[in-house]
């Protein structure tokens, strides 16, 4: 861990930034531990945002203050200690104390209080910015969840910025306190535990939507209608999912190379290269999930479209079994109208109607009426209507 320069007392600083607009839901839950009581919030302060502070020495807590004010106190007494301060959706007010203490950058502050950033690294003198998107899968709505972390890593100190319910920073900091070893080597050993835990968290995701592929497969080739929503529902879902993890893969090795360059413990750095490995084989597979549902829409698609043609040509043949029955109806009906005429017109049993004297009259009508039938049913018959 870098050695500690005194810190003068924090002057009144002006800063140019604007207040950041925020959902009025309620904060989540902040890291909490049994014997960490919560710091007290400023005057002012959000109802329900919560803020958690240790001062550590050699990997070991060795005060839990109660205030902001007490943190900074505490941290000039303490040369070699490092202060660990979490915060959830953390007020202007607060943000600015924490710069003016720590001399934040502005343009940092200013992307942690309006939050909805994408990934990054950035090193402002002594300090990093860590941006992080972390991930989670949610069951009863098979869906996934995502939140933002915003990390300062200082000489002496860790602050972290939620504002999400993921990631639960409260096992990377039982985790921390349970090997002091780790601990022990400074901020930079926080930031690996962080990272991991984000990373980490993305384990579920993919399992989770790899069961959804799986299942989404067995829909499309059973017909269900409404597979093709949760298609386009999950991809969209897998392209932020690839926004928070692509990035990772060049922040780390970036970070990596930062590392060396400062000369940071080499166990520290083989962690971070395994973080790494992990992280590209999770974009990996996130590219992977974007391709195969792109393949399964495509599938869908097909599958649909050869439906409608089956249910276009069933009703074609359909249509051609009709008209082929009407033109035997149809010929049947004008075979046996020629009769039915000849038959009227001679049943009018008028006075003067030629050929009623005739004695060839009845065969001669009855000839007439057959030649007649004959020659329609012929007719038809060429021309497959019979």
């Amino acid at each position: 861990m870098a050695e500690r320069r005194p810190r003068p007392a924090s002057p009144a600083r002006k800063h140019t930034w604007r207040r950041a607009t925020r959902p009025p839901a309620a904060p989540p839950p902040e890291e909490t531990r049994p014997d960490a009581p919560s710091v007290s919030a400023p005057a002012g302060r959000e109802a329900g945002s919560v803020v958690q502070a240790a001062l550590y020495r050699d990997g070991v807590r060795v005060a839990t203050p109660s205030s902001l004010a007490d943190t900074f106190r505490e941290l000039r007494e303490q040369r070699d200690g490092m202060a660990w301060i979490g915060l959830a959706r953390p007020t202007e007010a607060e943000l600015l104390s924490l710069a003016a203490e720590f001399d934040l950058h502005e343009l940092a502050v200013e992307d942690a209080l309006e939050a909805h950033q994408r990934p990054k690294l950035e090193r402002y003198g002594e300090t990093l910015f860590v941006v992080l998107r972390a991930a989670r899968y949610l069951d009863a709505p098979e869906e996934v969840d995502f939140g933002e972390l915003h990390v300062f890593v200082g000489p002496d100190f860790v602050i972290t910025v939620r504002h999400a319910a993921a990631p639960d920073l409260s096992g990377v900091r039982r985790r921390m306190e349970e090997t002091p070893d780790l601990l022990k080597l400074g901020p930079e050993a926080v930031l690996y535990a962080i990272l991991d835990a984000v990373v980490d968290g993305y384990a579920p995701v993919v399992a989770g939507v790899q069961n959804d592929i799986d299942e989404i497969e067995t829909e499309v080739f059973s017909g269900d209608p409404e597979v093709s929503r949760r298609i386009y529902e999950l991809s969209r879902e897998m392209v932020e999912f690839q926004r928070a993890t692509r990035p990772l893969v060049g922040m780390l090795h970036q970070l990596m190379a930062g590392f060396a360059k400062y000369g940071t413990d080499e166990e520290l750095q083989r962690y971070l290269r395994d973080v790494a490995d992990h992280v590209t084989h999770t974009s990996e597979r996130a590219d992977g999930f974007r391709q195969a549902l792109t393949d399964i829409l495509t599938v869908n698609a097909t599958l649909v479209t050869q439906q409608q043609n089956a249910e276009m040509r069933a009703l074609a043949e359909a249509g051609f079994e009709q008209n082929e029955e009407i033109k035997k109806i149809s010929s049947w009906a004008a075979i046996l109208f020629a009769p039915t005429l000849v038959g009227t017109i001679y049943g009018m049993n008028f006075e003067n109607m030629p050929e009623l004297k005739w004695v060839a009259g009845y065969p001669f009508a009855i000839l007439l009426m057959a030649g007649v039938c004959v020659s329609l049913y012929f007719i038809f018959k060429r021309r497959d209507w019979l």
